[in-house]
């Protein structure tokens, strides 16, 4: 179930030193085997930064389940790499939003603490109900796996 491009599958490949249609594959498998699956994507400027590349990464996740949370992270130099800028806290927030968009309930950014695109907002009524800085989780406010506003089912696994 590939719906990316060549130059997505040559990016894999040559970056990565893997090949994507595996991952893609993983990715549905799992979710058909009931694994709760959460998907992240270190964005690399010039790399896989565009708005085209982003909309077919969030619209694979969708196809596969709109409540697979989407982590769209920061990239910083290092190693290889040091010839790339460290990712953009707006190229992460127009991530965020292709992937809002998309149909995505959860989409969060990554790598840049204390950015509202960490926490947990309902799907439904968009109220706040986890608050996080970093691994910090500052305030949980679901009732027994449900929006403490709306009662809508946050998707997950709460036990």
């Amino acid at each position: 179930m590939s719906m990316f491009p060549t130059a997505s599958d040559d990016f894999y490949r040559k970056v990565c030193k893997a090949k994507l249609q595996p991952v893609l594959d993983t990715i549905v498998r799992m979710k058909q085997l009931g694994v709760w699956v959460e998907v992240t994507t270190l964005i690399i400027p010039g790399l896989n930064d565009s708005d085209s590349e982003l909309k077919e990464i969030a619209n694979f996740i969708k196809g596969v389940g709109s409540e697979i949370p989407w982590h769209v992270t920061a990239f910083y130099p290092t190693f290889k790499m040091l010839d790339r800028s460290p990712t953009s806290i707006t190229t992460l927030r127009r991530a965020r939003e292709i992937g809002k968009e998309a149909g995505l309930r959860y989409v969060y950014t990554g790598n840049i603490p204390g950015d509202p695109g960490e926490n947990t907002y309902c799907y439904d009524c968009n109220e706040l109900l986890i608050e996080r800085v970093g691994f910090t989780v500052r305030q949980n406010n679901l009732k027994d796996g449900c929006c403490h506003k709306c009662g809508a089912r946050i998707d997950g696994v709460w036990e």
